[in-house]
């Protein structure tokens, strides 16, 4: 098997390549403080690339996230299945419309906090959500700024001592029915990457909460907050704050499971 090594500048690169070739067979990290790789997820905690749940998948249809979500404008156009959704890409989100729901696409990564960017000259966005209470997410947590994001599974990465970071996957059952992110969204002007400058983008992100027995193990920080059913998204997309933070819960140990892979081979709708 050929292999070659690539040396980057910051860990800016080496998320961006990691986002460009996912498929990528990454080697392990040797352990000096100083090295950045894909493969050592604590080098990568500004970052947040293989932290909380950076990968996720939706692969149901546009008929699906319309029915459960009540979606009143579709504006995704042909919107094809996404096995995999990496940090700063364009994915479906719901949200709600001066005259009902809309579902569009933004791109994932909410404003960082202004302390998180100090000395950087761009804003790689912040994709999970735990700390209701700051200031900074507080802002966006009126029904304005709530959305729900349709996924079919997530992946929590398993870190264990000398070995690089593996991806496990989890879905509600292995049919990998339809559920949601509860998240927010916002306009916002920043420069996410130098090479484009100043841009101005409808970003998103979702909450976490502690994990259930099912996620822990795997990623004992967090996992993300998931909605079932019409009534879940209709709590968090109308609801006061204070009621619909009541969300921000894991979910029942008997209400998921580990997968494999998520592919385009399960049955769409």
């Amino acid at each position: 098997m050929d292999v070659i090594a690539v040396y980057l500048c910051d860990t800016h690169g080496a998320r961006d390549l990691v986002i460009a070739f996912p498929d990528l067979a990454l080697a392990d990290a040797p352990q000096e403080e100083t090295y950045s790789s894909p493969s050592q997820a604590a080098n990568f905690d500004g970052l947040g690339i293989f932290d909380l749940c950076n990968l996720y998948a939706s692969l149901r249809g546009q008929d699906a996230i319309r029915d459960m979500a009540k979606v009143w404008e579709d504006q995704t156009g042909n919107l094809p299945p996404l096995p995999s959704i990496y940090p700063d890409q364009m994915a479906p989100v719901v949200y709600n419309g001066e005259a009902g729901r809309i579902l569009a696409t933004m791109r994932w990564g909410m404003p960082s906090p202004a302390f998180a960017l100090r000395g950087k000259k761009t804003d790689r966005g912040v994709t999970n959500v735990r700390n209701t209470k700051s200031p900074h997410w507080r802002r966006w947590l009126g029904v304005e700024h709530r959305c729900v994001v349709p996924l079919t599974a997530f992946s929590e990465p398993h870190n264990r001592p000398g070995k690089p970071s593996e991806p496990v996957w989890f879905a509600l059952d292995e049919t990998q029915p339809l559920a949601f992110f509860a998240g927010i969204w916002t306009e916002w002007t920043s420069v996410r990457r130098l090479k484009d400058g100043e841009t101005t983008d409808n970003l998103f992100g979702f909450l976490t909460t502690e994990p259930n027995t099912v996620v822990g193990p795997i990623h004992p920080k967090a996992m993300p907050v998931i909605l079932r059913t019409h009534d879940e998204v209709d709590l968090w997309l109308t609801a006061p704050t204070e009621e619909a933070l009541r969300l921000q819960r894991p979910l029942p140990d008997d209400a998921l499971i580990m997968i494999d892979a998520p592919t385009l081979e399960i049955e769409l709708s």
